[in-house]
């Protein structure tokens, strides 16, 4: 198929950017979005140009590095999926796509396609881990009763792979869904309940203070979210900032 790309370049994060229009040709159908990036990349280099600069890592739809807006939407035109699991076959020949990076303050663009997403690890930071040993000698795992609907709970908000998309999406620029995931995946464990308090309060203020906006139960957050995150780890973390408060 042959396509017309609509890409952000920016050099960087001082200068302006402007959307730039592409050619690529006999793309193939069978091949991931980010594969297709690449062959866009070869034909800028060998035509002296300087390539598109893009996040990529694993290819695997697990670190959640690939982020790219794509035809307004976060991830692409498919649900439950990253960038570098989105195909062509998604799209049709002769197709238009735009891809922009993820818009967010603060997400600010570092060059073209890449942003900085180092205000998820101070978040991350603030408050989410344990002091609970969990190595060496520790209590046999039978001696702590945990139901399977918590613990099941626990480990479907521990998916989340900090991708950004929620923020991307939202049209408030809120991090609440991937900090409600962060909260719930050790509030519904007894290892997470030492530091519960502190925890919260501790990364919804970092969250604050990095400049995201807030929740007003949109839903597009848990829409565009490739692992599929609930909106009921946003209530969870509501309503574990309101005991801790009081």
């Amino acid at each position: 198929m042959n396509l017309t790309l609509k890409i952000w370049r920016q050099k960087d994060s001082s200068s302006k950017g402007q959307m730039v229009d592409y050619k690529v040709t006999d793309i193939s159908e069978h091949m991931s979005f980010l594969e297709m990036m690449d062959v866009l990349n070869e034909q800028l280099v060998n035509a002296g140009e300087e390539p598109v600069a893009f996040d990529h890592d694993c290819r695997e739809g697990i670190c959640g590095m690939c982020s790219m807006y794509i035809n307004g939407e976060a991830h692409g035109p498919d649900r439950g999926i990253t960038t570098c699991q989105l195909h062509m076959r998604m799209f049709k020949d002769g197709d238009t796509i735009t891809i922009e990076p993820f818009r967010a303050a603060a997400f600010p663009v570092i060059k073209d396609l890449v942003v900085d997403r180092t205000s998820f690890e101070r978040i991350q930071q603030a408050g989410g881990f344990i002091s609970v040993n969990t190595s060496g000698n520790t209590q046999d795992a039978n001696s702590i009763p945990i139901s399977k609907i918590a613990a099941d709970e626990a480990m479907d908000a521990a998916t989340c792979i900090g991708c950004g998309a929620c923020v991307a999406t939202c049209k408030n620029s809120s991090a609440m869904l991937f900090v409600g995931a962060k909260v719930s995946q050790y509030a519904l464990l007894p290892q997470g309940r030492v530091e519960a308090t502190e925890r919260v309060q501790n990364m919804v203020a970092q969250m604050d203070l990095e400049g995201f906006g807030n929740c007003t139960n949109t839903g597009a957050c848990e829409v565009e979210c490739p692992k599929g995150i609930s909106l009921d780890n946003i209530a969870r973390m509501n309503r574990e900032l309101m005991k801790a408060s009081v």
